[in-house]
């Protein structure tokens, strides 16, 4: 016997008893067509008159997209799938965008919905350097509607050694530029921002503001404070990642009444310790292992699945292929995000 799995709103429509129905066939569409005779309710809302399908049904199987003579085996499923969303506007998913999708859209906790929610979303990536690049490639691909990008440095050769959204074609490109070239080629379906400037204290607040989400890809401890400061006050969600020769770091702050960066690190090292890829070097691996990590922390975040790394520092050391994590609390003192946070944080990073 096969199993097909038909969505809610047809349940409903159909009056069948549950959205579980299993029938036989050698086929998906010797499947459906045997469960529609059996329950007729089925047939005017599957097929035309003509006994054609209807153009608005996706069939999947497996995780893929299946057509009417996919080959079937004992105990497969089969999943009857609305192609247009129960929604309308410019936020609706298109049918070609469901296709696109539908290795997320199968998920359990992902589905239409959690599609839906990546396609909302706006995130901010600060830095396209080593880890902004695999971040933005991957945000691009999973579909998030609206990725802005913040960087005012051009593509050098020195940067593709790691750097891979980036490449020889273009070579003195701004960075912001070169990065949204090869994501809209990815995915056509999404909108990227670009910001050719450096983000400081007079534009982060204006600037970080208008997103949901800001992914930390930059190389200073200046800067980090200030945008976590920023964050913190906003209560916008922060996926931190930094890198320094063979060894990387990832958490998540700021995120449900969680920590923030300066919990954790309440105060910079001296310039004398303070690790810097340039002097110190960079396999070129390691920010794709980070920025992908950090990927998939902002699509849990935006998507609502699993458990985060909020509270959680995640440490990677690629000589010894191994993981361990730092737990931490927020802190009522942090000057951030405590009981006595600035009102403007700009001020103390100014």
């Amino acid at each position: 016997m096969k199993t097909v799995i038909f969505p809610e709103v047809l349940v409903r429509a159909a009056q069948l008893e549950g959205g579980r129905l299993e029938g036989a066939g050698l086929t998906v569409g010797e499947l459906l067509a045997g469960l529609a005779r059996k329950h007729p309710s089925l047939l005017g809302h599957l097929y035309y008159e003509n006994g054609q399908l209807k153009e608005h049904f996706l069939l999947t199987h497996k995780g893929s997209l299946v057509n009417l003579d996919g080959e079937l085996s004992d105990g497969d499923e089969v999943e009857v799938m609305l192609a247009t969303s129960g929604g309308s506007g410019v936020e609706a998913l298109s049918d070609e965008e469901v296709q696109r999708y539908v290795r997320h859209i199968t998920l359990p906790g992902v589905g239409r919905e959690g599609q839906q929610r990546l396609k909302q979303a706006r995130v901010l990536i600060i830095g396209t350097g080593g880890l902004g690049s695999p971040a933005c490639l991957y945000l691009a691909a999973a579909g998030v509607g609206t990725i802005g990008l913040v960087d005012f440095d051009v593509v050098e050769s020195s940067n593709l050694q790691r750097q891979v959204v980036h490449g020889y074609s273009t070579l003195g490109m701004p960075k912001v530029e070169s990065a949204q070239r090869r994501m809209q080629d990815l995915n056509p379906y999404i909108e990227v921002v670009t910001h050719r400037y450096a983000i400081d204290a007079d534009n982060a607040q204006s600037l970080i503001q208008s997103y949901d989400l800001v992914l930390d890809g930059t190389d200073n401890f200046a800067t980090r404070y200030l945008v976590n400061a920023v964050c913190a006050k906003l209560g916008k969600p922060l996926v931190f990642g930094a890198i320094y020769r063979f060894e990387g770091q990832v958490s998540v702050f700021n995120l449900e009444g969680g920590p923030c960066y300066q919990c954790l690190f309440p105060n910079n090292p001296p310039p004398e310790m303070a690790p810097s890829c340039n002097a110190g070097g960079v396999i070129g691996v390691l920010p794709g292992v980070i920025g992908l990590l950090q990927a998939t922390e902002a699509v849990k975040a935006l998507v609502g699945l699993g458990k985060s790394l909020s509270g959680r520092l995640l440490r990677f050391d690629a000589l010894l292929m191994h993981f361990n994590e730092v737990k931490f609390n927020r802190r009522d003192d942090c000057p951030a995000c405590g009981k006595t946070a600035a009102e403007n944080p700009c001020l103390l990073y100014s």
